[in-house]
């Protein structure tokens, strides 16, 4: 029987004593202090608490978190995940993972834990780079990217992370960056209160094979202008000055950056973010590039029955009606020989 956990909380109490192994300035590490910080102030508990990972620098996760934890094979953590979730519904089930961990190899569980609605709490670190295995071209490189497996440039098309999720039939998904201590441990916050698949894309720099790939939009300097933060039920408003916003381009279903006090412009005429608007989710997943800044937030939320509840729901029914099943019975059944 597990010791039960005292009444309050702290990080140190979700950290384990293994000795942190990522390198230098990764910013792993700024995700698992967010992590440790919030478990406590969702009122999780260790003994009720498993992380499940995959392969990758991110799947080391487990080992420095005092909950249980499985460190699986390549790709496979939704699957795993999965079944701890069916055999016990009442465990808060997280999964981490990477952009080649859980996008590449292990796409295909990815696809179905979400389409599903498992609900697991996925958090997938996406740093556009394999770098445990030494800096080949993930499926979320941008063309071009100059790898030991691509020396002249990777000629791949990127996934879009969190527009792949959307496609899939997820219904939680939100962004955030690893530097961001202020808004990623409410991310985490909505992510477990979210029941169902929640999928979380965390921009994580890896400083030895990838370092500032997301500079332009991450660095102090030219972020405000390229980081758009939603929050349900506001107006779309970012920028340094706080004087830019998104709207709709009049007459047309296209997105357009304005300046408020320009032309007219009011915060009456921009977008307000509804996070249960699918087609507005639409747009928000792929915004980016020179000219709309990249959104973060809870991009997406419709809630909806789980996976593992119907299962046991159906069980529940068949049971009522059919009775307990009979194994032996079961094995028995049809056509069977005696063997001497």
């Amino acid at each position: 029987m597990n010791e039960m956990s005292p009444e309050k909380l702290t990080a140190k109490d979700f950290a384990s004593d293994q000795e942190v192994r990522w390198c230098p300035g990764c910013g792993d590490y700024a995700i698992l202090k967010s992590m440790q910080r919030t478990l406590p102030e969702i009122g999780a508990t260790p003994e009720n608490t498993v992380f499940v990972s995959g392969i990758g620098c991110s799947s080391r996760f487990p080992y420095y978190m005092a909950t249980y934890g499985f460190h699986t094979i390549h790709g496979r953590a939704p699957a795993v995940a999965t079944g701890i979730k069916l055999a016990n519904p009442e465990l808060d089930v997280w999964v981490i993972t990477g952009d080649g961990d859980g996008l590449s190899i292990g796409g295909n569980h990815m696809l179905h834990a979400l389409r599903r609605n498992v609900d697991l709490n996925i958090i997938l670190f996406n740093n556009e780079i394999y770098g445990l295995t030494k800096g080949q071209y993930s499926p979320t490189s941008f063309p071009g990217t100059r790898s030991p497996s691509s020396p002249h440039g990777s000629v791949d098309h990127r996934v879009s992370v969190c527009a792949f999720a959307l496609g899939v039939g997820s219904h939680f998904i939100a962004r955030t960056i690893d530097t961001d201590q202020k808004r990623m441990p409410e991310i985490f916050k909505r992510t477990h209160e979210h029941k169902g698949a929640s999928f979380v894309e965390i921009w994580q720099n890896c400083i030895v094979y990838n370092d500032d790939v997301f500079g332009e939009v991450t660095n102090r300097d030219t972020g405000p202008d390229r980081q758009l933060h939603v929050e349900h039920g506001k107006p779309m408003i970012f920028g340094k000055e706080m004087d830019k916003g998104l709207r709709l381009k009049p007459g047309t279903l296209d997105l357009e950056v304005v300046k408020l006090g320009e032309n007219g412009v009011t915060e009456d005429d921009l977008l307000v973010h509804d996070e249960h608007n699918r087609t507005l989710a639409g747009m928000l997943v792929r915004l980016g590039g020179p000219d709309f800044p990249v959104a973060f937030g809870v991009l997406w939320n419709d809630p909806s029955t789980t996976f593992e509840d119907d299962i046991h729901q159906q069980i529940a029914e068949v049971t009522a009606k059919k009775g307990k099943g009979d194994l032996d019975a079961l094995i028995r059944q049809g056509r069977t020989w005696d063997v001497a």
